[in-house]
């Protein structure tokens, strides 16, 4: 009945009558906008040599459509999109030119028009490492998803193992950053008030020391350099990777993605 209503509107023209129904689809993803999109899956992909990983986040309403084959094309094609044009975040990639025309946002309004539902490009990034590796690691339930890089002179063969393992461990820890640079001023400062609070009735001399304590506590809780590596618990992460590769080793970057983050 759709292809009847495109072909009375457009007298019979095939070509035009695509594209009044390309158009339609675009119409009812906008109906669908508002709709909750809870479900979706995390996508990685990685360079052929091993130095560049590129990593997409899609939200959509149930699991059954995240299985979808036409899902599957558009986390790939997506992917794709990463690779060659390096958008900073999700936010700017939907502004961004499309292969198959218009931008990256349209092409995903005519996915919702085929499959139905709210579809939403939730994250997007793209690691390198020119003096190293990179690794990824999806979770099994495809909602968790990790490219990590890591600087090393070693061979990628004998990277290859603690790589993933790192990818594994950003996964199941959930690091806010890679060190304690990348975290905002204001979110450290939140933290100093609290701590400042609970030991105002400590005496004067200890109250500095309390709180470096607790700032090196906090911090050992977010930065993955400095988290308890989820193998061995009385080695850093950053340790871990040293023992591994040696000691001009160092881990340079992560992407961590999760649905419904």
């Amino acid at each position: 009945m759709d292809c009847k209503e495109a072909l009375q509107e457009t007298d019979g023209d095939v070509e035009a009558a695509i594209d009044f129904l390309r158009k339609k689809g675009l119409k009812s993803a906008d109906k669908k906008a508002s709709r909750t999109a809870s479900e979706g899956r995390v996508f990685a992909t990685m360079a052929s040599d091993g130095k560049a990983a590129n990593i997409v986040s899609v939200n959509c309403e149930t699991d059954f459509v995240a299985r979808t084959p036409d899902f599957d094309a558009l986390l790939e094609s997506l992917c794709a999109h990463v690779e060659s044009e390096k958008p900073a975040d999700a936010a700017a990639m939907l502004d961004q030119a499309w292969s198959g025309g218009g931008t990256v946002g349209e092409a995903i309004k005519e996915t919702i028009g085929k499959l139905g539902e709210n579809i939403l490009l939730a994250g997007a990034g793209h690691l390198e490492c020119a003096d190293g590796w990179v690794s990824s690691y999806i979770h099994h339930n495809q909602k968790v998803g990790v490219v990590a890089a890591v600087k090393t002179s070693k061979s990628q063969d004998e990277a290859a193992e603690i790589l993933k393992n790192l990818c594994m461990h950003c996964a199941a820890n959930h690091p806010v950053g890679l060190n304690r640079d990348e975290i905002p001023e204001t979110t450290v400062e939140r933290e100093k008030a609290i701590y400042m609070d609970e030991v105002k009735d400590k005496p004067e001399e200890i109250q500095e020391k309390i709180m470096a304590g607790k700032l090196d506590k906090y911090f050992a809780g977010i930065c993955l350099s400095e988290q308890p590596w989820i193998w061995d618990d009385k080695s850093t992460t950053s340790a871990a990777v040293q023992d591994v590769l040696g000691d001009d080793a160092e881990i340079m970057g992560f992407i961590r993605f999760q649905i419904g983050d």
